[in-house]
């Protein structure tokens, strides 16, 4: 831990190559009053631009994740949920929204048995992924994402599961009795408790993306407040505590940055793009643009659009010629829904060139653009 413990807003300076950005969601990008705090979903949209890879990792069960995720702007990327049982690919063009890419399953029976014999009156409650829970007891409202469907004991036992919810007073006090059963218990309160398989957690999780989009131990960041947190600050090069986080899990941390209220993971995020951009003074759309590339590396920069069935962009990315051949760089994510016309004014605004004709309007040169997956629509390219 820091000796001089304070926000991370003016930390570093030129922003580093790629970096995988690990962010709880609970009292990290969403406050107990359900808002995300002002600043929070720029900042994520600057820091995607930039090459980073922002993802959401939560305690939370999917369904209760993606509302969030769609509120915050991240539509395509990784998530993990369940505390690290699930983890899927975001993509808009899939009917749910995601993709499971990996599930962690374990047989519940003997943690709920266990849990039952200790505190027979204890809600519990087994994650049917992507509806909500079945559960042995209706859970007071707004303890649980999704939909609830009473079911015997015996049914929830039946099939393996991503996740158990526990609630009950005093659970707290027989978590070394829970462990015994060889599942991952993370306590969130005094009267609840997740249950998870065996080593099982957010880190878990977070380590088999990092090896599989190719990010470096040592390019990661972890954003968060509560005690399932505690393992992913051990996993990350760079672990920032929430400021009104509890002590322990302040002292599990490298830094500690903002209170929710102070914009503290918003600190975090800007603190991981370049400084030689002033982004304030520009629009969304230039500011995304900038960043993009001016971060991208490489010997030659094109912005690469796809249209749908109408003059609006569905994506927007910048990507950079390295070794020969083209690489995708960062999506832009305020170029889906605008211009070919309105990519070329935010390039202008952001100080970039562009090829363009010599007489009348002069108008961009815009090429037919193609790569693996593909038709790309056009591309651009632009020079810093």
């Amino acid at each position: 831990m820091r000796d001089a413990r304070m926000t991370t807003a003016v930390q570093g300076a030129q922003a580093p190559a790629r970096r995988l950005i690990a962010l709880d969601i609970d009292g990290t990008l969403l406050g107990e009053d359900g808002r995300v705090p002002s600043g929070t979903v720029d900042a994520l949209g600057l820091v995607r631009a930039a090459g980073h890879e922002a993802v959401l990792a939560t305690g939370r069960s999917l369904v209760g994740l993606m509302p969030v995720a769609t509120r915050l702007g991240l539509v395509e990327g990784f998530a993990v949920s369940s505390n690290g049982s699930l983890t899927v690919r975001l993509d808009p063009t899939a009917s749910a929204g995601y993709v499971i890419e990996d599930a962690r399953r374990f047989d519940p029976g003997p943690v709920i048995h266990r849990t039952l014999g200790l505190v027979p009156g204890a809600h519990v409650g087994v994650e049917d992924v992507g509806w909500g829970w079945t559960v042995n007891r209706a859970f007071p409202d707004g303890l649980l994402n999704g939909e609830q469907k009473l079911v015997p004991v015996t049914d929830l036992c039946a099939a393996p599961a991503t996740r158990v919810a526990l609630h009950a007073p005093g659970i707290g006090r027989h978590l070394d009795a829970l462990r015994a059963t060889g599942m991952t218990i993370t306590p969130a309160g005094p009267g609840w408790a997740d249950v998870t398989g065996p080593g099982t957690s957010k880190a878990t999780a977070l380590e088999r993306l990092r090896i599989c989009l190719g990010v470096p131990a040592a390019a990661t960041v972890a954003v968060g407040d509560g005690a399932n947190d505690v393992d992913m600050f051990r996993w990350a090069a760079r672990a920032v505590a929430m400021g009104h986080a509890a002590q322990n899990v302040r002292d599990a941390a490298e830094e500690v940055t903002g209170t929710i209220a102070q914009h503290g993971a918003v600190a975090v995020l800007h603190s991981l793009l370049p400084t030689n951009i002033d982004t304030t003074a520009l629009s969304r759309l230039a500011a995304h643009l900038a960043t993009a590339v001016h971060t991208a590396p490489g010997t030659g920069v094109v912005v690469r659009v796809w249209h749908g069935t109408q003059a609006d962009l569905t994506r927007c990315e910048v990507w950079t010629a390295q070794g020969g051949s083209w690489v995708r760089h960062a999506p832009v994510p305020a170029g889906t829904g605008a211009t070919m016309r309105g990519i070329e004014n935010a390039a202008r605004e952001a100080g970039l060139v562009y090829p363009r004709g010599d007489e009348g309007r002069r108008r961009a040169h815009w090429r037919a653009s193609f790569t693996d997956a593909g038709p790309a629509g056009f591309e651009l390219p632009l020079a810093r």
